[in-house]
């Protein structure tokens, strides 16, 4: 694995759904980051039918973009979720026509702070093993938001559903969510609202799979990049202001979506076979049965959404909606 020259090109990829003022602010705040590393930008309305194809043109326009070779807008046909959105402004390569070294991935609600992009490029160049790297999110509150994970197991989805201070001290290991890191280095996964990825890391283990609709697709990629040698960075000198959850309505959801569990599903039968999923299912059920013993010789009502387990359930049981695969071929 050779390491990436400072020098190295730079594909920004924007994705759009239905929040294009949002996705012009987070264009602006990448452009005024990238005015000294060679490369471009391309920004993908995710076929969000409500005029922000049309919206996003208008605005590039207006700031001078089109035309210069730096920064095209494109439609990506249909509305495949963050995996295949992503997929199809990476595919597209530079506006001028090259390909890339590195792909930055900046989701819509996120703003690159100043030397965040640069950070991540540097740091590449200096860690040839780090494959994948991350910035550090912190929301507009100025409160952190914790990005930094390991892998999902089956002992994790206990200790995540039992909340009890015994098993997570026990399980400490396995917790998803890792403490706040205060020093760049190795995690398992971070979220790819702010992505640096190395184009031979794609060449290698294929783009995102687009089985997923939404949610468990950068984990699903960073898995295979880890499988592949590659290790993802949490990169702490990077910072990015994040909304979050805006496009999704994560923050309103009463429960789970079905593409969450379907998404779920799909991660654990992919890395853990159909009996691992199973697995991982039953100790997310028997970490809940502690949680909700716990609440009633508390005699307080457990804040569990209302269904979740029988989704959970359900969607672990039935037949699989649709084979596991990795999208294989060069991007």
């Amino acid at each position: 694995m050779m390491a990436t020259p400072t020098a190295a090109t730079v594909h920004v990829v924007v994705l759009n759904w239905r929040t294009p003022e949002m996705s012009l602010d987070a264009a602006d705040a990448a452009m005024r980051e990238i005015q000294d590393i060679d490369g471009g930008m391309t920004i993908v309305d995710n076929d969000s039918g409500d005029g922000s194809f049309e919206k996003l043109q208008a605005g590039a326009q207006a700031r001078g973009w089109l035309g210069t070779g730096r920064v095209a807008v494109v439609q990506s046909g249909w509305n495949g979720g963050f995996g295949a959105g992503n997929n199809h402004g990476i595919r597209q390569n530079l506006p001028d026509g090259r390909r890339a070294d590195l792909v930055y991935l900046l989701n819509s609600d996120a703003l690159p702070q100043p030397g965040s992009i640069r950070a991540l490029v540097d740091y590449l160049a200096a860690n040839p093993r780090a494959g994948i790297a991350c910035s550090r999110l912190r929301g507009t509150d100025d409160v952190p938001h914790d990005t930094a994970f390991r892998f999902p197991t089956a002992a994790g989805e206990f200790e995540d559903a039992s909340r009890t201070g015994p098993i997570s001290r026990l399980l400490r290991h396995r917790i998803v969510s890792m403490p706040q890191p205060v020093t760049s280095g190795r995690v398992d996964w971070s979220a790819g609202a702010s992505m640096m990825i190395r184009m031979d890391v794609l060449d290698q283990i294929g783009l995102f799979d687009e089985g997923f609709f939404l949610y468990f697709e950068e984990t699903d990629l960073c898995r295979r990049a880890a499988d592949a040698g590659w290790e993802t960075h949490y990169v702490v000198e990077s910072l990015v202001l994040h909304i979050g959850s805006v496009s999704t309505g994560m923050k309103t959801w009463k429960r789970a979506p079905d593409y969450w569990y379907d998404s779920r599903r799909r991660y654990f039968e992919k890395h853990h076979g159909r009996l691992g999923a199973l697995w991982a299912t039953a100790a997310h059920l028997a970490g809940t049965g502690i949680y909700r013993l716990r609440c009633l010789l508390a005699r307080r009502r457990p804040d569990t959404p209302p269904g979740h387990l029988g989704y959970l359930l359900r969607h672990a049981l039935r037949a699989q909606p649709r084979p596991v695969h990795v999208e294989k071929g060069k991007p």
